[in-house]
């Protein structure tokens, strides 16, 4: 899908005036309609996701027990609406000691990650336990990727505005997301994150779908 020109427009004022976006007061007041409704709909899709996702999870779990020791889930603290933090889940796509030296950013070709691990990542069957997430309510299925608590008080040190991706719910899939992905920077991401809560909008849900479904079958942005 080609870019509009609202976009556009959007992406060169912010590459203009960063500090300014960052200092930008967003309002939500007019989006509490949309927001009532995205709601159901999280609810909606995620029944219907976890019962069509149900055997693939089994089945991959499995996989994973066969060639590594461990849990084949795991679970990690994230930071979503208002700077709350929960619990996400996901099929486990490392190594059981990934972090025995602290926390790390994902690298692409990262050698913690199995075999496994690369399939289900680039097919994205890694994030479908989340989909209990956004039953529960933590999460959406459209927003921006909820980032954990030490990477988001480093980046909100570093570049002006990150916090402000806490103002809506951490979606499954997101415009940062479709856009780049894991092959963005987290500053690039604020961009397309910003511009999604700002413009957030059934037609632009239904876009990331989309774009979501081409990720899925290229693989694009995975690590």
């Amino acid at each position: 899908m080609a870019i509009n020109r609202a976009e556009l427009t959007y992406y060169k004022n912010y590459a203009k005036y960063k500090e300014n976006y960052a200092d930008k007061e967003i309002q939500l007041d007019d989006k509490k309609l949309y927001l009532f409704m995205k709601r159901f709909v999280d609810i909606l899709l995620s029944t219907i996701g976890l019962l069509i996702g149900l055997p693939i999870v089994f089945l991959t779990s499995i996989a994973i027990r066969i060639e590594s020791k461990g849990n084949p889930f795991f679970t990690q603290e994230r930071s979503g609406l208002n700077g709350t933090s929960f619990k996400i889940y996901k099929l486990r796509s490392m190594r059981i000691d990934a972090e025995k030296n602290g926390p790390q950013w994902a690298q692409k070709n990262d050698n913690r990650v199995t075999k496994v691990g690369k399939f289900i990542r680039k097919t994205r069957i890694d994030e479908l336990p989340q989909l209990i997430n956004v039953f529960k309510g933590d999460m959406s299925i459209f927003g921006p990727r909820p980032e954990r608590p030490i990477f988001v008080e480093q980046f909100a040190k570093e570049i002006p505005g990150f916090e402000k991706r806490l103002l809506v719910k951490p979606g499954l899939t997101g415009w940062a997301q479709v856009n780049g992905g894991y092959d963005i920077t987290p500053e690039e991401k604020l961009k397309y994150d910003l511009y999604y809560i700002e413009n957030m909008s059934p037609s632009l849900d239904i876009k990331i779908i989309f774009k979501t479904l081409r990720v899925l079958l290229t693989g694009d942005g995975a690590r």
